[in-house]
């Protein structure tokens, strides 16, 4: 049973884009500096384009909107204000 405190992360990723090596890569990022912190992470196939990360239903950021990828350290900051505000990243992403 999915603990309401532990905090799901969403990658949908277009699949005719094949941005799922980016998916992948991003993901992987997210586990190694929050790898206690996230319950779940999920990768999303979807189409039209779409690069969305979600973390519990909010929108984090979107490719479309943004009109670009995000930067890993940049992603990584936007989820950590939103799991765990006074959570360090370590000295090379903060």
């Amino acid at each position: 049973m999915k603990n309401e405190h532990t905090p799901r992360i969403e990658i949908h990723y277009c699949t005719q884009c094949r941005f799922i090596l980016r998916a992948n890569w991003i993901a992987q990022e997210l586990l190694m500096t929050f790898n206690d912190k996230i319950g779940e992470l999920a990768l999303v196939p979807s189409s039209g384009g779409e690069f969305t990360i979600f973390c519990n239903g909010i929108e984090i950021f979107s490719r479309k909107r943004e009109g670009r990828f995000p930067e890993s350290k940049e992603l990584k900051q936007l989820i950590r204000d939103e799991i765990d505000p006074d959570g360090s990243l370590g000295h090379s992403d903060e």
